[in-house]
């Protein structure tokens, strides 16, 4: 079995972004946050924004930064 760490690792590589409801209810993962913190201390780049769910609060919605930039795509492209 995977741990949180290489099952959240996946989901971000994936494309998909997180969030502490989407840890909890995909991986039983409760501590999102903590998680996220051993992937940057790995070397990963993720960053969070702030988002608004239905109920009007605000959470962190995490998210792997493409190795790509924008300047190379158009180039490549």
């Amino acid at each position: 079995m995977k741990s949180h760490n290489e099952q959240i690792l996946t989901h971000l590589k994936e494309g998909n972004s997180i969030t502490q409801m989407d840890a909890l209810m995909e991986f039983q993962c409760f501590r999102l946050g903590a998680r996220i913190y051993d992937l940057k201390q790995d070397g990963h780049s993720i960053v969070s924004e702030m988002v608004e769910v239905p109920s009007g609060k605000r959470v962190a919605r995490y998210s792997l930064v493409s190795s790509q930039s924008p300047e190379t795509s158009m180039i490549e492209g």
